[in-house]
């Protein structure tokens, strides 16, 4: 059984993307019934340096943070007025204090760009480094108004190799029940580009071999979770390609994408798979980045 959600985190920067996730954080939050936590960080102090014990006048960088944390809760409480709301301003680099927000049963959320940041890049190195290594659920908010606004009804899972009765199929399940929405999941295949063309199962029976292995994995990937959540609508899809491209282009429809993403005690990086990077770069909508401790399975098996 999933742990239950306990709380959301946003991060904030005074940015116009950072806007959008602090609105659909608090959607987020009040679709669960959790608080939010608003988190500030900047490196002010690195800059400007403590103020003496004797001055009463506080450093500016210090008193621009307070002043973006306290609007964004303003802002926050205008939306959801019962939404129990806090912040938190901190003096360090952003990616270090987002990633010790990412606590189990919390959910972080970043914009998609950061203040400052080139207008032309497709994902800011905040959201990037969050989402690669945090070890809680991420949502990168991006996506048109439709899809910020959850206004298609339909939230999209990606379902890979080994995803069976994963983290991200659980989430993507207690995302479609609190929203009423259609849940639509897709597992992409791709014929071998190696071995004889007249290889026997390719002769007797060519796609539909695939097709039936997808549908297969698909059973029992889900399997756990559909029976927790009854209510829940499922749109089940076998789709030859690659995965990176066909969730990209299907969450045009979708008010929320969830993908898996592994993370290996060993290693040293960023952990994010051709899926998930593809997601957080093009997708149409918010992006939910969902880690899975697996030290023996690469993400390359994805």
């Amino acid at each position: 059984m999933e742990s239950p959600l306990v709380g959301g985190v946003v991060g904030v920067d005074g940015s116009e993307a950072s806007l959008m996730a602090l609105d659909w954080a608090v959607d987020e939050a009040v679709r669960h019934a959790v608080p939010l936590r608003i988190v500030h960080a900047s490196m002010w102090e690195r800059y400007e340096g403590v103020a003496p014990a004797w001055s009463t006048d506080r450093p500016s960088g210090q008193v621009l943070a307070e002043n973006i944390a306290a609007i964004a809760a303003e802002r926050a409480r205008r939306r959801a007025p019962e939404l129990p709301v806090t912040t938190d301003v901190l003096a360090e680099d952003a990616p270090g204090a987002l990633l010790r927000q990412g606590q189990e049963g919390a959910i972080l959320v970043v914009g998609s760009h950061g203040r400052g940041e080139f207008a032309d890049l497709l994902l800011g190195s905040v959201s990037l480094i969050v989402a690669a290594r945090a070890r809680c659920p991420v949502i990168v908010v991006r996506g048109d108004r439709q899809a910020l606004e959850a206004r298609h009804g339909r939230v999209l899972l990606g379902v890979g190799e080994h995803d069976l009765d994963s983290p991200a199929v659980r989430f993507a399940f207690r995302e479609a029940a609190v929203r009423d929405a259609e849940l639509d999941v897709v597992r992409a295949w791709r014929r071998p580009t190696h071995g004889p063309a007249d290889h026997l199962l390719m002769r007797r029976a060519g796609a539909a071999y695939f097709t039936d292995g997808a549908s297969e994995l698909l059973d029992k990937a889900l399997e756990t979770a559909a029976s927790e959540h009854p209510q829940v609508r499922l749109r089940r899809s076998t789709i030859e390609g690659p995965a990176h491209k066909v969730l990209t282009e299907r969450s045009a429809a979708a008010d929320l994408l969830v993908v898996g993403a592994r993370r290996r005690d060993a290693l040293v990086g960023l952990e994010l798979g051709r899926v998930a990077h593809r997601a957080l770069h093009h997708a149409s909508c918010p992006v939910a980045v969902v880690p899975q401790r697996d030290p023996e399975i690469t993400e390359g098996a994805r």
